[in-house]
């Protein structure tokens, strides 16, 4: 799997990928009579990931970029592993990422009988037939690559035989594993998915749709081509994985279209992202076993989670445009998902003063029981957003990290003797520290110089470092969630082991006692994007109350895409 640093062939002349240009080609062509149907496809098996949001943003947007429509359709042909909750959940993350299927919901259950009627026509063809050898037997039969395979001592048996025994299948007669159609095709076919594929298998779990009117389930190789043209679809885009798959899918979907409408499959690569695993098994596995804090956990890479994280729909399509779609397997950088992110929270995101780590800032020479309101800008890159006022008193909260009493020479933040402005207010000179029995600071003193007020004339004297602050009497004590990457490692799916020893100890901090400035603290809602002055960007967390906010950190102020980029 090569680097992708930015997306490379991945457009064609006007703007076009590789997969919107086949499109355009075909439509030109005539093909299908003009006409586009796209269709997003997921199994209602958990829940959707931002590599399902490559795939159903090029399924949607490729539909409304040439004039036609995507349906949503669910693969619904394992009841063993499926759930109404998840199909809630895949609906809500489509709507987020702002697209809507309108009436066209559909399920691949709403094509049993039809699939059903399509199997008994092709044994009474001689093209199926019911097999009863193991799983073992069967993968074993079908040989390798460059070895033949065998024919299943089964292949030859009559027609009557072959429909009685599908139609017992079905009745629930036999044991789950004891029997499966094939396709009649090909043992000694180049593509393994030739040599008689399976059509149905035995699954006797109730279907959380039909209930206990099938016995017998469809293959997705079966299923998905046969759903696709039973819907219309002209178009169904998928990734490389199934390129494979796709002599089948034309060879089964041969047997119901003719030359008038054909579906057509193309596909494009996956979307794999740096410090991150993308396998629905691995991230149940972390869910189940309590590594993470459930499928919106902020590390996990599900739209749940990431719109938990802060991360917006705008930010997640525009890192997939920058990807792009090609025809190889690459792996992204998470820096650039965070770029977009950070890019467009830059533009939206108001601007507060939160102190993580405080420590007590007490301005010797300001009056006691005086408050004045600063006037703080509400977002710099949005003049028209205005500002807000804040507090200001003798006590303040300031970071910790924001003062040493031996600092290394290029330290331009508080230290003894030292200025430095204090944002939107006063430049102060630090005179001094009151330390515990133990010797950590509990207080820094500093007195403040009231000719340098911001704003006002005559304030304009420089110092090298601006710090952020909170007056303690107005502050509210919020809990701080820091969020970094759930893997320690690049590409953790690349490396041997066990993936769970690969997790990131420190991927999740949490600072119980920030403080932040009454304006905030008076507006909070779940979904809030802010940022907070030199720390980065954080979103309200849906655990937040009004007696305890809690914030989650989307992304630092820090663009790390840049050096990337330079290398």
């Amino acid at each position: 799997m090569q680097e992708n640093i930015i997306s490379e062939e991945t457009v064609n002349e006007g703007g076009l990928n590789f997969v919107e240009q086949e499109i355009k080609n075909d439509l030109e062509a005539g093909k299908n009579g003009g006409r586009l149907n796209t269709r997003f496809p997921p199994e209602p098996n958990g829940y959707l990931h931002i590599g399902h949001a490559k795939a159903f943003i090029m399924d949607f947007g490729a539909a409304e970029k040439f004039g036609g429509t995507c349906n949503l359709r669910f693969d619904d042909t394992n009841p063993q592993k499926e759930d109404t909750e998840y199909v809630e959940a895949i609906k809500e993350d489509i709507h987020w990422l702002g697209y809507d299927w309108e009436d066209r919901l559909y399920y691949a259950s709403d094509y049993f009988p039809k699939l059903y009627d399509l199997a008994v026509r092709m044994i009474k063809e001689g093209k199926a037939y019911v097999d009863e050898q193991t799983s073992e037997e069967i993968a074993a039969q079908k040989g390798s690559p460059t070895v033949p395979g065998t024919h299943s001592p089964y292949r030859n048996r009559p027609v009557e035989e072959n429909l009685d025994l599908f139609e017992r299948m079905n009745k629930g007669e036999f044991d789950e594993g004891s029997m499966v159609l094939r396709a009649k095709i090909d043992m000694a076919s180049d593509n393994m998915h030739f040599r008689d594929p399976i059509m149905y298998r035995i699954i006797k779990t109730p279907h959380w749709r039909t209930g206990n009117t099938w016995n017998v389930y469809p293959m997705y190789d079966f299923a998905h081509g046969q759903s696709d043209y039973f819907e219309g679809v002209t178009h169904s885009i998928c990734t490389l994985e199934f390129v494979p798959h796709r002599p089948l899918y034309e060879w089964f979907v041969k047997e119901l279209a003719d030359e008038s409408y054909c579906p057509r499959q193309i596909e494009f690569n996956r979307l794999n992202l740096t410090y991150t695993v993308m396998s629905k098994r691995k991230l149940l596995q972390l869910v189940k076993e309590g590594l993470v804090a459930g499928w919106d956990d902020p590390r996990m890479p599900t739209l749940r989670g990431l719109r938990r994280r802060g991360y917006t729909p705008s930010s997640i399509k525009d890192f997939v445009n920058r990807i792009g779609y090609t025809k190889y397997e690459a792996l992204n950088h998470i820096e650039l998902l965070e770029h977009s992110v950070r890019e467009d929270l830059n533009k939206t995101a108001t601007r507060v003063s939160v102190v993580q780590n405080p420590v007590k800032l007490i301005l010797e020479n300001y009056p006691e029981g005086k408050t004045e309101m600063m006037q703080m800008e509400n977002n710099p890159e949005n003049p028209a957003e205005g500002t807000h006022d804040m507090p200001f008193t003798r006590e303040l909260w300031i970071e910790r990290e924001d003062f040493m009493e031996n600092p290394p020479k290029k330290f331009f933040r508080l230290s003894p003797d030292k200025e430095v402005r204090l944002k939107g207010a006063y430049i102060i000179k630090c005179t001094g520290v009151k330390k515990d029995e133990n010797g950590d600071i509990v207080e820094i003193y500093a007195t403040y110089d009231p000719d340098t007020k911001s704003g006002m004339p005559g304030s304009d004297r420089k110092v090298k470092g601006t710090l952020h602050w909170v007056s303690v009497p107005t502050a509210t004590q919020a809990e701080i969630r820091d969020y970094d990457r759930l893997f320690a490692v690049e590409n953790p799916s690349a490396e041997e082991g066990d993936f769970r020893e690969l997790l990131n100890p420190e991927s999740l901090k949490i600072r119980e006692n920030a403080m932040i400035e009454p304006w905030l603290a008076e507006r909070i809602q779940a979904g809030d994007h802010y940022q907070f002055q030199r720390l980065g960007y954080y979103v309200v967390d849906k655990d937040t109350t009004p007696e305890k906010p809690v914030f989650n950190k989307t992304v630092g102020l820090k663009d790390s895409w840049a050096k990337i980029m330079k290398k």
